[in-house]
């Protein structure tokens, strides 16, 4: 097995990740791991050693949210397999979670490529989580490319110190947002909805919810389109957004300095080739021009500055949530 540098992109999610596994993905050298943690969560990063039947029933299990939101119309945009013409249907078992966003970030035929992987991954003795994920990368770079591993997975700034456990050696790279519009953005997902739902009612109780909502905070069988009906308040995000950074930064500040680093999505949009150039040193790969220029093409920056639309005083309470956070990044 090879040892090939691995690294984590972490963020609150909705701050502009997607869009930086999309310019990973474009070099040549880099082996762009989208959303598979966050597909396996909460379940990823198991401590006690697994064999290599048990490791691939975890990537190969579908996961019963994806599964319903997918069945009632509302899948999440993260969501890939989907659009492909693909075996796997949440109508008949479910999709597998690593084929969900993992795979068809990395080929138009995750199908083969899944295929490919069951028979390898499965004969594994037992051992560690972390040498079977490695295995795993080591499997999709021999097929896709890539001497350098990325991983990036959205609200992953929570998973930090799982993830800096089993694979000490990882760096981080710290993705963030200007957080009113990160919060706005959160307030439109329908899964950050549902992080918010749970979070209201952990807070102050299922009781007060109407009762389709205490089910699906709950976790149990519910139309996940109730999500779309709810009414909360954009500034609630902003919490959320606040509580994640104050968090996540706790769990960076515990991961030795010379691992780290942070990227503002506004930066990366503002000057592509000088934030690239710099990712590109801690991730361990050449800056290419190529990629360079394909990259300044692939990112957009006219979508910042949506908060600062928003009527005054929902706008007022929406930055006044975020300022913790704003704060601290700041610091």
């Amino acid at each position: 097995m090879t040892s090939r540098p691995l690294t984590f992109v972490v963020g609150t999610g909705r701050c502009g990740s997607t869009a930086l596994s999309g310019v990973l993905r474009l070099h040549p050298d880099i082996l762009s791991v989208n959303e598979l943690f966050a597909a396996l969560a909460p379940t990823a990063l198991p401590e006690q050693p697994l064999d290599g039947a048990q490791f691939w029933s975890m990537l190969a299990e579908p996961r019963a949210f994806a599964t319903r939101m997918i069945r009632c119309g509302v899948p999440l945009p993260e969501f890939l397999y989907p659009a492909c013409a693909g075996r796997f249907s949440a109508e008949d078992g479910g999709i597998p979670a690593i084929a969900l966003m993992t795979l068809p970030h990395l080929t138009d035929d995750p199908d083969a490529l899944y295929d490919a992987l069951a028979p390898r991954l499965a004969a594994r003795p037992t051992g560690p989580v972390a040498g079977h994920y490695r295995a795993l990368f080591d499997a999709l770079a021999e097929r896709c490319g890539g001497r350098a591993v990325v991983e990036r997975s959205g609200y992953s700034l929570r998973s930090v110190p799982d993830l800096h456990r089993a694979f000490p050696e990882a760096r981080f790279v710290h993705l963030f947002r200007n957080g009113p519009d990160c919060a706005l953005s959160m307030s439109r997902h329908p899964g950050f909805r549902l992080i918010q739902l749970m979070r209201d009612a952990a807070g102050d109780g299922a009781e007060g919810l109407p009762a389709e909502l205490a089910r699906l905070a709950a976790g149990a069988e519910q139309d996940p389109r109730v999500l779309l009906e709810l009414r909360q308040p954009v500034a609630d995000f902003g919490g959320l957004w606040s509580d994640t950074v104050l968090e996540g930064l706790a769990h960076l500040d515990a991961v030795p300095a010379g691992l780290r680093t942070s990227l503002a999505y506004e930066d990366l949009v503002g000057d592509p080739r000088r934030e690239l150039v710099r990712l590109a040193a801690h991730v361990g790969v050449d800056p290419l021009p190529q990629w360079l220029d394909a990259a300044a093409r692939h990112l957009d920056g006219r979508r910042g500055g949506a908060a600062d639309r928003l009527p005054a005083a929902e706008r007022a309470a929406l930055y006044a949530s975020c300022a913790p956070g704003t704060k601290a990044l700041a610091a």
